[in-house]
Parts: structure tokens; sequence; C-alpha cells
């Protein structure tokens, strides 16, 4: 990408646009598009229309969704599926329709079987069914990774897909309604902190594993993409390393200083029982992670502002 050229980050104020402008803006890019959502509605295609005639970006990164966790997934199914459908299908349309170099969609680990062989190749996808609990947001997510290759193959679009594991860092979602696990975790180990309380209460039975992986790792790999990347199809991003549920929240409460029990909750779900990436065809373009997790959180707990709150 030109230093010069004009980028447009959908979902900048978000943890994976966020982290992603920050990096363009240490390898020295200034020419930034950028709207809040309540200055533009992705979802209406009349608004998008009308942006992109006037703004005419060079390259765009979509990051803008509709997320949340488990439970947020399992409830606004339907929310879940159009929001995100619109998102796309505005942003990736408007990208071929006003001559956009490059677009990069950002989807999810979630787009695969919920039984797929671990880890994770980039060729299981649409090869079984899905996990029910976010099946409609997997939905509009593979949705969009043929939107890229059908607008590739048609048009010759330069837009690739990468599917990302499960992030934290600057700028999550904490609000444990809706919140993913390891920032809910956080949050409930550091109010029962603050708050003297005897246990923790944590979903399901703790041996699901998962993979995470630092925001600015993520937009580490993005901006390595999009200066190297241009074939069809989808790329992990991950670390290729996983822990339990129960590690992650033992860790969690060592890294906060919690001295109460975890209590395990069996009659919630548990969701995937395992999500790891096979991230080989990224590390085969030359791309690692370099943050690890202890590390990454306890930057994450020493510096958000939430956490110097004394209640959240």
């Amino acid at each position: 990408m030109e230093k010069e050229a004009r980028i447009y980050i959908a979902g900048h104020r978000g943890m994976v646009g966020s982290a992603i402008h920050r990096k363009l803006q240490a390898e020295g890019f200034t020419n930034f598009i950028t709207r809040a959502s309540k200055d533009l509605d992705l979802r209406d295609t009349v608004a998008v229309k009308a942006f992109f005639a006037e703004e005419k970006p060079d390259y765009v990164i979509l990051a803008a969704a509709k997320v949340g966790g488990i439970q947020a997934n399992n409830i606004y199914r339907a929310d879940f599926i159009y929001d995100n459908l619109m998102i796309q299908n505005n942003v990736i349309h408007q990208s071929y329709l006003n001559g956009v170099k490059k677009l990069l969609f950002l989807g999810s680990s979630c787009i695969y079987p919920k039984l797929a062989p671990q880890p994770l190749k980039e060729e299981y996808i649409l090869t079984g069914e899905l996990e029910p609990t976010n099946e409609p947001y997997a939905i509009a997510k593979i949705a969009g990774i043929k939107m890229c290759d059908a607008y590739r193959s048609q048009y010759g679009c330069n837009f690739i897909s990468v599917m990302p594991t499960n992030l934290y860092g600057p700028n999550d979602n904490y609000d444990l309604n809706n919140s993913h696990v390891l920032p809910a975790l956080l949050r409930k180990m550091h109010e029962a902190k603050i708050n003297n309380q005897p246990t923790v209460a944590v979903w399901g039975s703790g041996t699901p594993k998962r993979e995470f992986l630092h925001a600015d790792d993520l937009a580490d790999a993005c901006y390595y993409l999009m200066e190297n990347y241009d074939e069809p199809g989808l790329v992990n991003i991950g670390t290729g390393e996983d822990v339990s549920i129960k590690e992650l929240a033992e860790l969690i409460q060592q890294i906060v200083g919690y001295e109460g029990e975890i209590i395990w909750d069996a009659t919630k779900p548990d969701g995937t029982p395992r999500k790891l990436m096979d991230v080989s065809k990224l590390t085969g373009q030359g791309w690692r992670y370099t943050i690890n997790l202890e590390t990454g959180i306890r930057k994450v707990y020493e510096t958000e502002p939430v956490f110097r709150l004394v209640t959240i």
C-alpha cells in the first residue's frame, strides 16, 4: 500500500479496527477514512453507497461487525445474521463499484464445523455442521468469504479473507452478557477481588480448549497480508497453540490476584470442544505471532482504563 493511499477502516473504534489503525499509523500511513457507527450505518445500503462515492478509498479493511460471546450469539440470532450480512454486502459491493485496489475481510474461527478435525485447516470450511449457538454469525462470515472469492472470480477484485482465532486486547468488550470468555473472566475476577467475593462462577466444565491472539499481533498479520498476499480462499490467523478454559481462568486469577475459589457451572453450555487454528499457511507466508498469552493478558489488565476503577 502506498503511504499516501486513502485507507478506509470500517470498525476503527473496535478492538480489531483500532489495533489495525495503530499498526498502520506506526508504519507511516496517515490518510485514513473513518466513520463512527452513529455517523454511518453500514447496514444502510443508500448511506454506504453515498459514502463510497464521496470518499473513494483506495484500500478497505472490513473490521466492522456485530460480535459477541456465546450467550449473545445464541439469543440475538436474527440480529447477528442480518446485521453482519448487510454490513458485508454493502461494503464489499461498493468496494467493487468504486474501484478499491484491495480489501481485507475479517471473519472468525467459528466458521469451521463444530466437530472438524484439529487443528483447523482452511479447507475444512463447509465440511460439516456448525456449532448451533453461533450458527447465524458463522453463516454470515462464510458468506463474506465466498462473496470476496466471487468478486475476485467474476470481476478480478483483489479481495482477501482472513480468519482470526479468539482475540483479546485494548478496546475489548467487557460486558458480562455479551463479551467473549477472556474479557469476561478478567472482569469477573477483577470484580470478585475488589468486592472480596469468596467464589467466582464460570460457565461450563472448563475442559474446552481455546486459542487466543493479542489484537496487536492480528493487526501485524493483517498488514503483512495486505502487503504480501493475493489469493482466493482464506488465511487463518492465530498462534497455533491453545489452553483449556480452566487453565485460562487460573492464569487470569493469578494475574488479577484473586484469592477466592472458581466454581464451574456445568449446567451452562461449553460450546465447541476445541478450536485450534492450523496456521501453517500463514507461517508459510513468513509471519508468526510475538505476544505470548500471559504477557498479553497482564498488559491488558495493567493498561485498560476499565481495570483502574474500583468497580466496573
